[in-house]
């Protein structure tokens, strides 16, 4: 495992940055964690095992839909004031970690014409903040310290009419709105959330 030491509790929901001694590398003009062996393991980290994430962590995956434009879909929590993300969730016991990528956009999103481009090669593992992780728990009934995501990016080769916030019906609606936004302004997004979470 490798990682650097980041603050928060998701990409979206919030991250510091403090002594990170990663490598910056460039995916659509927009610089990205990459992380180096041999640096110290704290709240996030990143496992370049292709294997499953380490124990006591919930598996999860996160969606970046990207459209013709190259600009990437985030949508706004309905129980969270100013908080944008890209569509995650969890992925069932067993299932294919691209076939749960798909099943979370169509169920948050209402997106099903979408083409697979590619897999980020590593787990990205999260700590649930303290304040929630016991309601989590008690909600899904488990033990689980944290969340360890597997991103996929898919191309949106559909109609706009087509995203609808209220997904395929099959889950409680999570997000309000929602927009396409170029890569650097996702980076920001998440640099302005990260600030007033501190």
């Amino acid at each position: 495992m490798a990682g650097c030491q980041l603050v928060g509790n998701s990409v979206f929901y919030g991250t510091e940055r403090r002594n990170c001694h990663c490598q910056l590398v460039k995916f659509s003009g927009v610089p990205l964690f990459y992380p180096l062996l041999n640096v110290p393991l704290t709240n996030i980290s990143a496992s370049l095992s292709n294997e499953g994430p380490p124990d006591g962590y919930r598996k999860n995956v996160g969606i970046c839909l990207v459209n013709p434009s190259k600009k990437i879909f985030t949508a706004s929590r309905i129980y969270i004031p100013n908080t944008w993300q890209m569509p995650q969730g969890g992925a069932n016991k067993g299932e294919d970690l691209r076939k749960a990528a798909m099943r979370e956009l169509r169920e948050e999103t209402g997106v099903t014409s979408a083409e697979f481009l590619a897999e980020a090669p590593y787990w990205l593992t999260y700590d649930f903040p303290i304040k929630v992780k016991d309601k989590l728990n008690r909600r899904w009934g488990t033990n689980y310290k944290g969340q360890a995501q597997k991103w996929f990016l898919f191309k949106f080769t559909g109609n706009e009419e087509e995203i609808n916030l209220l997904g395929d019906g099959s889950e409680k609606p999570e997000f309000k709105e929602w927009s396409w936004r170029l890569p650097e302004q996702v980076v920001e997004l998440v640099s302005l959330v990260s600030q007033s979470l501190i």
